[in-house]
């Protein structure tokens, strides 16, 4: 687009106060007739024809281009831009995006009213349109230009002397910005990157580009600059604080979700801390089609908020207490659907794509035991390349630990090479220690939810392997749940009403003023849907969560509902997370 962003640059660098002849807004007399203010920002007009005539002006472009908008804004969507002198006339979308599917909805229409009134964003009068620099900075510059034919050598000039170098870094924070040239910014950012480049060599050149899904624009040709002169891209999360760490904690890699046209195939969706409508504006309308489909929306927000209007149930969670209501979730998740009566589907999924049947170690601590870290092949005496970073499980058919592929420790070893997968390759690997000749020992967990930190003391299923007495994450998963088994000791709830042991349905209502019967009515049409569809029940999960002190632990709250009933890795299922 550069015909249009041209077009906002027009006009003198020196004069704010340029004529009106020779402004961008002064070349408003070549699109309309009447009298144009002084300043160019109003046009006057009278007779009977003066009405009409602001419509018709409308189609008086010369050319129509393809462009884009990225304010703060995921969709990109495709614009059709109507140009009359190099100055925007007016948009409309463009409806040649590719099929999806034929059983699914189009991608069209994309767009929205931010984009369809761009051009008032780019036109309106408080608009920066010009580089501005810190005064200290750009007076040195000028000078060291008059003093340096080469730029670079310019450049070396100041960053070379300790109290110039001082002078323009000690001025930031305090204001006095100037307004420069083009000219003068765009050489000053080369000669600065030349310089540094062979003063420090290219990988002390770091940029921060915006976030692909706000503008794939902008960021291909940021990050693309950084790439071919060998510098740092660093992380875009960290320009504006949404980075999810519970993805990589759980994961280990950043949000790799579906695209927005997977929502369709949900059968049962929730939106967990995200505001579709507003935040993901031009695919909101598969959230809302698919509910044509069949599909059931659940959105759980503290406020009324746009996307409420959509839902089949709005959960007002209190703010910030969202981990309480989806351990209440979990809570009746495994009592109803792993312990009560185990699903094949769960069950399966579990053993083969999350860490619940890995083996850990316990320690003695306060007349209990804690969990401790992961068994390894080391601890047992195998020798073998990488033993310290393969985990182990209990196998159900040789009654014996076994090392299956996929941890770390095949990763990262020449042994590993084309091993690195999840393949069983025989091994039948148990969720649960419980009837396998197991002991029964009490674990300590804290609880955070009172007055005074405390700790509950709930029973687990043990054996001693390699010298070390050891459990599987399931089990301690249900010991933290509160989900009791027999003849394991401990303190447990008496039932979904009980209010005073955590993590029950009533003892999240006191915290998050849901009430009990529909925290539990949620949790259980969410891991039915997800058992008769094989894992398509999906939560769009955002920064209304993320924003929350400590929340890498809600986070992970939520994604356990999700890897319990067997819904990441399917299309309609899993964690779909966008903030903006």
């Amino acid at each position: 687009m550069p015909d249009i962003r041209g077009a906002s640059r027009t006009g003198s660098n020196d004069d704010p106060a340029a004529s009106a002849s020779g402004s961008l807004l002064g070349r408003l007399r070549y699109l309309t007739k009447g009298e144009v203010s002084a300043d160019g920002r109003t046009v006057l007009r009278s007779g009977d024809a003066g009405p009409e005539e602001y419509y018709r002006d409308r189609w008086r472009h010369d050319r129509v281009v393809r462009s884009t908008h990225g304010v703060n804004c995921t969709g990109s969507c495709s614009w059709w831009v109507h140009v009359r002198d190099g100055i925007i006339s007016w948009e409309t979308q463009a409806t040649d995006y590719p099929e999806t599917s034929p059983d699914m909805p189009a991608e069209e229409p994309r767009g929205c009213p931010r984009g369809a009134t761009f051009s008032w964003y780019t036109y309106q009068p408080g608009r920066v349109r010009y580089p501005y620099m810190r005064g200290a900075l750009l007076e040195m510059w000028r000078e060291a230009r008059q003093a340096h034919d080469d730029p670079v050598d310019a450049w070396a000039s100041i960053t070379g002397d300790p109290a110039r170098s001082a002078a323009y870094k000690n001025a930031r924070g305090h204001g006095g910005f100037m307004r420069a040239s083009w000219e003068e910014a765009l050489e000053l950012a080369a000669a600065a990157h030349v310089h540094t480049i062979e003063r420090w060599g290219p990988d002390r050149v770091a940029a921060v580009s915006p976030i692909p899904a706000m503008s794939p624009v902008s960021h291909a040709s940021g990050s693309r600059y950084v790439a071919l002169t060998g510098g740092v891209q660093t992380s875009f999360y960290d320009w504006y604080a949404d980075l999810p760490p519970a993805s990589p904690q759980v994961f280990g890699d950043q949000t790799d979700v579906p695209e927005s046209a997977d929502w369709w195939h949900a059968a049962y969706l929730m939106i967990w801390g995200s505001n579709v409508p507003v935040t993901r504006t031009p695919d909101a309308h598969f959230m809302v089609e698919a509910r044509y489909a069949g599909q059931k929306v659940v959105v759980v927000s503290p406020d009324y908020a746009e996307h409420v209007k959509f839902a089949d149930d709005w959960l007002p969670v209190a703010a910030g207490t969202d981990g309480a209501l989806a351990l209440a979730m979990g809570h009746v998740l495994f009592k109803e659907f792993y312990v009560d009566r185990e699903v094949p589907f769960f069950s399966d999924y579990a053993r083969t794509y999350t860490d619940m049947p890995f083996l850990v170690t316990l320690r003695e601590q306060g007349g209990g035991h804690t969990p401790d870290r992961f068994l390894t092949a080391y601890d047992l005496g195998q020798q073998v390349e990488g033993a310290e970073w393969k985990t182990v499980v209990f196998d159900a058919g040789t009654g014996e630990p076994a090392v299956p592929n996929g941890s770390l420790g095949f990763r990262w070893s020449e042994s590993g090479v084309g091993r690195w997968n999840l393949g069983q390759e025989g091994i039948e690997p148990v969720l649960t220690l419980l009837g396998h000749g197991s002991e029964t020992v009490e674990v300590l967990l804290p609880r955070f939810d009172g007055d005074e930190p405390g700790v509950l003391r709930r029973g687990v299923p043990a054996k001693r392997l390699g010298g070390r007495l050891v459990t599987t994450v399931y089990d301690l998963l249900l010991a933290q749940y509160g989900v009791e088994r027999p003849g394991l000791p401990g303190d447990w709830p008496t039932g979904y009403d009980d209010a005073r042991s955590p993590y029950t349905p009533a003892w999240q209502e006191g915290l998050t003023g849901i009430p009990a019967a529909v925290a539990t009515r949620i949790a259980r049409e969410f891991a039915r849907t997800a058992e008769v569809t094989e894992g398509r029940s999906m939560i769009i999960l955002g920064s209304g969560v993320n924003h929350w002190f400590n929340a890498d632990m809600s986070y992970r709250t939520i994604m356990t509902l999700l890897l319990a009933c067997g819904c990441v890795g399917r299309n309609g299922g899993g964690w779909a997370h966008y903030v903006g």
